[in-house]
């Protein structure tokens, strides 16, 4: 997504909802395979065919503060998962409601509008051992989005996920990702550590490298936790904190995932 200033592109591209998720440990309940929320990365395990997952931020929120300039923004991101059969599910995605406050000593500006569109393709890759797994997510994001949240070029996304099951509660995972538009590539590197409290709840703190061609590198890293309030039905909360170089001040998620299967 892209915004009016040069560095509001940077806060949204790691808020579209097709980055989100660390691929919690999820109880195996009415055949939910789990959710791509909250946090950095993707659960590297697909939908049964026919199946569908609707995840939504409530909203989710970022900020960053630049040149005497303090911007928030407020996003509604939005990702439905549909499973294809086999080891495939389609992906799309799009923030419908944003909102953009900047004040500072060139006065107060507050903008909102909905963002682009993301259409991706998840792959479950096979491994032959069980504690181990892992997958590939590649997308597309359009410049659909209203003029202040669109980006400039086509965003192309391929991301990798290994998720390692440490034992019955503690799960690691690790996620790779570039970002490729207008010739240049954005990373990602994100680290996370899962703990599940019982069958309901699951903790986790992660951490990441983010590197933006024109913003330079920088580190984040944070946690929080997501609640499954029924078998279908999960609640997330969570944040990050910047470390140190070029990155959002702060991220905060909160959101819902319902999962509708046989």
């Amino acid at each position: 997504m892209m915004r009016h200033t040069r560095r509001i592109p940077y806060l949204a591209r790691f808020v579209m909802p097709i980055l989100g998720g660390l691929g919690l440990t999820q109880p195996a309940w009415a055949g939910n395979p789990g959710y791509d929320r909250p946090g950095y990365g993707f659960t590297p395990v697909v939908l049964d065919a026919g199946d569908i997952i609707v995840e939504q931020g409530l909203p989710d929120w970022s900020r960053d503060r630049q040149d005497g300039t303090s911007s928030s923004l407020y996003s509604a991101d939005s990702l439905l998962r549909i499973g294809l059969g086999g080891p495939v599910e389609l992906q799309l995605g799009s923030s419908p409601w944003n909102a953009l406050r900047q004040t500072g000593a060139g006065g107060d500006t507050s903008i909102q509008g909905h963002g682009d569109t993301v259409l991706g393709l998840k792959l479950a890759l096979p491994s032959s051992n069980q504690a181990f797994s892992w997958g590939l997510l590649g997308s597309v994001e359009f410049t659909d989005g209203a003029q202040a949240f669109r980006s400039e070029r086509r965003q192309y996304l391929l991301g990798a996920q290994f998720n390692l099951q440490a034992n019955e509660n503690n799960s690691l995972g690790l996620y790779l990702q570039d970002v490729r538009s207008g010739g240049a590539d954005s990373t990602t590197v994100a680290a996370s550590d899962n703990y599940a409290l019982g069958k309901t709840v699951t903790l986790y703190a992660e951490a990441a490298w983010l590197h933006v061609p024109d913003q330079g590198s920088g580190t984040v890293a944070g946690g929080g936790l997501a609640w499954m309030v029924t078998p279908r039905v999960q609640l997330d909360a969570g944040f990050d904190r910047r470390l140190s170089g070029a990155a959002p001040d702060w991220q905060t998620n909160l959101g819902v995932s319902i999962y509708f299967g046989h």
